[in-house]
C-alpha cells in the first residue's frame, strides 16, 4: 500500500503536471522548429506571439459568458480558439508584410532576422498591455476536475489522492492532436511537401517551381495556429499572465534545440524532456521518500535538489550542456 501511494504522490505532483506543461511547450518548440526551418531564423517573439493570441481568446471568454454562452462541462475558451487564431494568422502576416517581408527580400542574414524578431517582440508586448493590461486573468468556468482526490481515495481505501483537471487532459488531447494533423499535413500533402523541399534545399525548390509566397503564407498560418493553441492550453491550466509567456521563451527555445532545431518531431519530444526536467528536478521528494522508508528514516527536509525558483536554471543547464555534447539534439535539425 505504501508503494502504491507513494507512486500516487509522484503521479499527481510531477508526471500529470508534466505530461500538461510539456504539451504546452511542445507547441511552443514546433512554432519555433518551424519557423526555423522554412524561414530560416530564430523568432524570439514566440512567446509574446503566443500571449497575443491568448489575449483574444481571454477577451472572447469574457464575452461569450457575459452572454450565458458556454460547452457545460468544457472550458469556454475552446470555443474561442477558431476567432484567436484568424486573429493571430492575420496578426502574423501583417508583421510579415510590414518586417520580414522586407528583410527577406533583401536576403538579410539569419542574425538580423532574429534581432529583428526582438523588436517585433516588445511591439507586441506593448500591444497586449494596451488592449488587456499587465494583470493576471482566470478565464475558467470554474475549476473542474475529471477526478478529485477525496473521491479517489473513497473508491480506493488508499491514503493519497490523485487529481486531474480537465483542463490537463485537454491539454494532452489536443496537443496530440494538432500535432498530428499536422505532421499529417507535412508528409501526405502536395503544399507539406513544398514546405519540406522549401525547408531542404530553397534554390532546389525555386527551380522545381515552388512558390515561395505560397509556402511563407502557409508556414505563419500553421505557426498561427501552433502559437494560439499552445498558448490558450497554457493559459487555462496556469492562467493568463501576459508576460508570463515570455518567460517561457527559454523552455520553449530549450525544447527546440534539444530535439533537433527545425526537426518538428523532435522539437515535440524536447517540449516534454524539458518539462519532465524542470518539474523532476525541482519536486520536493519528502512526502514521495516517507512511504518508501521506515519511520525512522523519514527525511526531515524537503529532500529538493532545486527550488522551484531555479526551473528556468534547468531548462538553461539543458540547452547548454546539449549543445555542448550533441549539438544537432536528439534527431538532426533543418528536416521537416
Amino acid at each position: 500500500m505504501d508503494f502504491i501511494n507513494a507512486i500516487l504522490v509522484l503521479t499527481n505532483f510531477t508526471i500529470i503536471p508534466a505530461l500538461a506543461y510539456g504539451s504546452q511547450l511542445a507547441l511552443g518548440a514546433v512554432f519555433v522548429t518551424l519557423i526555423y526551418a522554412v524561414l530560416r531564423f530564430a523568432n524570439f517573439a514566440t512567446g509574446d506571439m503566443m500571449s497575443f493570441g491568448t489575449m483574444f481568446a481571454v477577451l472572447l471568454t469574457y464575452y461569450f459568458q457575459s452572454k450565458g454562452i458556454g460547452l457545460g462541462f468544457l472550458p469556454t475558451a475552446l470555443l474561442t480558439i477558431p476567432f484567436a487564431i484568424i486573429m493571430m494568422i492575420l496578426y502574423m502576416l501583417l508583421i510579415d508584410k510590414l518586417v520580414f517581408s522586407y528583410y527577406r527580400i533583401k536576403k538579410s542574414p539569419p542574425v538580423q532576422f532574429a534581432m529583428v524578431s526582438v523588436g517585433v517582440m516588445f511591439v507586441t508586448q506593448a500591444i497586449i498591455r494596451i488592449v488587456i493590461g499587465p494583470s493576471d486573468r482566470r478565464f475558467l468556468d470554474g475549476e473542474k476536475f475529471i477526478l478529485k482526490a477525496t473521491e479517489f481515495k473513497e473508491m480506493t481505501g488508499l491514503s493519497e489522492g490523485l487529481t486531474l483537471k480537465s483542463t490537463q487532459a485537454i491539454t494532452v488531447i489536443v496537443t496530440l492532436i494538432v500535432i498530428s494533423i499536422m505532421f499529417w499535413f507535412l508528409n501526405k500533402t502536395k503544399t507539406g511537401t513544398s514546405m519540406r523541399a522549401y525547408a531542404d534545399n530553397e534554390d532546389l525548390a525555386l527551380l522545381s517551381g515552388i512558390d515561395p509566397k505560397r509556402v511563407v503564407l502557409i508556414t505563419w498560418i500553421i505557426a498561427g495556429v501552433l502559437a494560439t493553441i499552445g498558448g490558450i492550453l497554457y493559459g487555462l491550466d496556469k492562467s493568463y499572465r501576459p508576460f508570463v509567456y515570455f518567460n517561457n521563451m527559454l523552455p520553449i527555445f530549450a525544447a527546440a534545440i534539444v530535439g533537433g532545431i527545425g526537426n518538428p518531431l523532435g522539437a515535440f519530444l524536447g517540449g516534454y524532456v524539458i518539462a519532465f526536467a524542470e518539474i523532476f528536478i525541482t519536486y520536493a521528494y519528502k512526502r514521495f521518500i516517507t512511504y518508501l522508508v521506515p519511520e525512522s528514516m523519514e527525511p526531515d527536509t524537503l529532500i529538493q535538489l532545486l527550488s522551484t525558483d531555479y526551473k528556468f536554471a534547468v531548462s538553461f543547464s539543458i540547452l547548454v550542456i546539449v549543445l555542448l555534447l550533441r549539438p544537432s539534439g536528439i534527431f538532426k535539425g533543418k528536416i521537416i
